[in-house]
């Protein structure tokens, strides 16, 4: 019997590497466990994070990209810090090839809140890199035995260049589907792109979905988001009806270090997950 112990990194293996984008720095780490009985006690939701352990560096929390629809395996995307900030646990996982063995803890934090979801229309908005659980969250809703759970799904996602975008070929899918409505914007295309350009926030004003029934759900750069949700708020979403994560303010997992607090809240234990609702109640240092 294996220990339950928060504190221990369950063993997993590196089974798949994907380049994500052009400048090589955005992976994602496909990973299977290597004791059964840890697979089956890591039962998770979309909007919740792990900690990777690199034997050696340290361990770094990160979102949960795959979806508990996709059994066999856990997936997650890691950029690898820059000269600028360092990351030793980021670029050691970067380095590492498949068949390379880590540590994985979790799953920790709360997810995105399904049943307050159900029944409703979701739009879902992100940009860059902060669409990891994002992915999580549409190819969960997408499923065919949670689709009719759900009304009306729309995607906003935008990154800087074509070659920024993550997951390309899962976008190009739900492109074609006729049951969620997926807008890709850049901000500048090159000479090979041909759809849309423009900002996240002016799409988001031109698509205008309607705040009836519905609930936003956005992550991203914290550029994107300041000037995204005004759009939200002139279409009619309320705060209660609008929410994002806080995952960049993960430490510990588990809000024992005391380093990822928000005023009376731990982001690692009573988050990563918030409405702005919930947000506007606390100081103002997220």
């Amino acid at each position: 019997m294996r220990s339950t112990n928060p504190y221990i990194p369950m063993p997993v293996e590196i089974v798949k590497i994907t380049d994500e984008v052009d400048t090589h720095d955005i992976k994602s780490f496909r990973f299977k466990f290597l004791n059964a009985e840890d697979e089956s006690r890591f039962q998770y939701l979309p909007g919740q994070f792990a900690e990777l352990s690199i034997y050696g560096k340290g361990e770094s929390p990160i979102g949960i990209a795959s979806s508990p629809t996709e059994p066999g395996y856990v997936e997650f995307t890691v950029q690898r810090a820059g000269a600028i900030v360092p990351g030793l646990v980021t670029a050691a996982l970067h380095d590492m090839e498949e068949g390379g063995k880590i540590g994985l803890r979790g799953p920790l934090g709360h997810p995105w809140p399904i049943e307050f979801l159900e029944k409703k229309n979701i739009v879902v908005v992100g940009g860059g890199f902060a669409f990891t659980t994002l992915r999580s969250l549409v190819t969960y809703m997408l499923h065919g035995d949670n689709r009719p759970r759900f009304g009306d799904i729309t995607v906003i996602y935008g990154a800087r260049t074509p070659g920024l975008l993550c997951y390309k070929d899962e976008l190009a899918a739900w492109e074609k589907r006729s049951d969620i409505k997926t807008i890709i914007t850049v901000d500048k295309g090159n000479e090979t792109w041909k759809g849309r350009e423009g900002f996240v926030p002016a799409v988001c004003k031109d698509v205008a979905p309607s705040p009836e029934n519905a609930v936003a759900v956005i992550c991203g750069p914290p550029v994107m988001i300041k000037f995204t949700l005004p759009v939200f708020f002139d279409l009619g979403f309320s705060k209660e009806n609008i929410l994002t994560s806080l995952e960049m303010r993960m430490k510990c997992g588990i809000g024992k270090c005391g380093r990822c607090n928000v005023g009376y809240k731990y982001v690692c234990s009573d988050g990563p997950v918030f409405s702005l609702a919930e947000l506007e109640e606390l100081p103002r240092d997220f």
